[in-house]
């Protein structure tokens, strides 16, 4: 099984520390005479070459000063933080609310011609109808203790559909069968939701399949995933959302997306799926 995001995001952290321990080495410094050089303990020293503490800007440029390598700082400082935006936490992203990560995933759809997208939890949020994301998004703000700016938040996500009928984008979704029965809000919120899917499954800029519980298993059930024009990918953990732009990593997701679409069950058969759900509902 592949490694995890959050695994690749250290192992991005550990590639920049290598390079530091590198450019220590080259400059013939011991890590106790770079610290000195520095102006710090030489335990930060250590913390950094090891990828156990993040760099800052100020860290870097006081590094290339004293290994004599200033032409490196530019470098090294963009990558330090295209790493830091790798993996970040959601408490961090919505220490003022949900709103603010809203609007940064409508500027993501908005640079998209196709998303692609995987989920196994819950319909992905440009398919959400206002009352069943108010449903989540209370649920996401109790569990984190985040501020609540829900309506705000709700308002910018539902914003999001509008690229379903404007812009030439395209949406290819899968969604596991268990997404249909898993119950947000009251009976008539989901039910709503669920023919709210019925009603942009005909839309021309649209593709949706999903994978059936009986389906014979060719790839196991993933986190939820997006995947933006084979450039940038978003995974949604527990705790964290992952930022993927490695070429090798976004071949695997798409390779997997490619697999998870082979079970999928589309037009009329994924519709039935959908009508069983909304008669389960009683």
């Amino acid at each position: 099984m592949p490694a995890s995001p959050s695994s690749s995001a250290q192992a991005a952290r550990e590639a920049l520390a290598v390079r530091l321990a590198h450019l220590r080495k080259d400059a013939g410094l011991s890590g106790k005479e770079l610290s000195v050089r520095c102006g710090w303990h030489p335990a930060k020293t250590t913390r950094i070459q090891k990828g156990e503490a993040a760099p800052t800007d100020a860290d870097i440029r006081a590094w290339c000063a004293a290994c004599e390598a200033e032409g490196q700082i530019e470098d090294l400082i963009a990558t330090a933080r295209a790493v830091d935006s790798m993996y970040v936490e959601w408490r961090r992203l919505q220490r003022n609310g949900m709103r603010k990560v809203q609007e940064d995933f409508f500027a993501l759809h908005a640079q998209a011609q196709i998303c692609r997208s995987y989920v196994s939890n819950v319909v992905p949020g440009f398919f959400q109808t206002p009352a069943y994301a108010t449903a989540l998004m209370e649920t996401i703000t109790d569990f984190q203790g985040t501020p609540n700016d829900v309506p705000e938040a709700v308002a910018a996500r539902v914003a999001r559909s509008r690229f379903l009928y404007e812009g030439g984008h395209r949406f290819v979704v899968l969604m596991e069968e268990c997404v249909l029965r898993y119950r947000l809000g009251d009976a008539e919120t989901m039910a709503a939701q669920l023919r709210h899917l019925l009603t942009v499954m005909p839309l021309a800029s649209v593709s949706l399949g999903i994978i059936p519980f009986t389906a014979r298993r060719s790839m196991w059930p993933l986190e939820a995933f997006y995947l933006y024009d084979d450039r940038h990918l978003v995974v949604e953990t527990l705790t964290a959302e992952v930022n993927v732009t490695q070429p090798r990593e976004l071949a695997d997701y798409a390779k997997a997306f490619a697999e998870l679409a082979k079970m999928a069950l589309y037009g009329d058969r994924a519709r039935r799926l959908i009508t069983t759900a909304i008669d389960c509902l009683g």
